[in-house]
C-alpha cells in the first residue's frame, strides 16, 4: 500500500514483519559471535601454553581407549537428532570467524578433536557446510580403526 505524504513524498504504508527484522537480528548474532570468538583465540594464544594443548591431544590420542570414543560417537547419534546436528554444523560453519581459524593454538586442537568425528554422524543435508568446516579448520580424515 502506497501513501501520498503531505511534503509529496510516498511511503510505504505496510507492517513489519518478522522477516524484516531478521536481517537485522542476524548482523548482530554475528558481531557477538566475532567479539566472542575473537576474545577467546586472544586468551588461548596467550594464556594456553603450547605444552598443555599437545599433552592434551596427545592424551586424547594416545590414552583415551577407541572403545570410549565409539561409545561417545553412538550416544551422540542416538541421543541428538539429524536436526540438531545439522544447526550446530550451519552454524559453526556461518558465525564462526575467520579469525579462530587464524589461530594456531584453536585450530590445533579443533582439528585433534574434530578428526574422530566420522561421516556417518554427519546429516545429509550439511556435507558440504561440514566439508567447509574441514577445509577451515584443517581437520584431517581419520581412517576408521573398526574391525569388520
Amino acid at each position: 500500500m502506497i501513501r501520498i505524504t503531505v511534503s509529496g513524498r510516498e511511503d510505504m504504508a505496510e507492517d513489519k514483519t518478522p522477516q524484516q527484522h531478521k536481517p537485522k537480528l542476524d548482523s548482530v548474532v554475528r558481531s557477538l559471535a566475532k567479539k566472542g570468538f575473537s576474545l577467546f583465540v586472544k586468551a588461548v594464544d596467550k594464556y594456553a601454553p603450547d605444552r598443555l594443548l599437545l599433552f592434551g591431544l596427545n592424551f586424547l590420542d594416545k590414552r583415551v581407549p577407541n572403545t570410549l570414543i565409539s561409545f561417545a560417537i553412538r550416544v551422540i547419534k542416538k541421543l541428538a537428532p539429524r536436526r540438531l546436528r545439522s544447526t550446530a554444523i550451519a552454524a559453526a560453519d556461518e558465525y564462526i570467524p575467520d579469525e579462530v581459524a587464524n589461530s594456531r593454538k584453536v585450530c590445533a586442537v579443533i582439528a585433534g578433536v574434530g578428526k574422530y568425528i566420522p561421516d556417518e554422524i554427519i546429516p545429509p543435508e550439511s556435507a558440504g557446510r561440514w566439508e567447509n568446516l574441514r577445509t577451515k579448520f584443517h581437520i584431517p580424515k581419520l581412517v576408521s580403526s573398526r574391525r569388520k
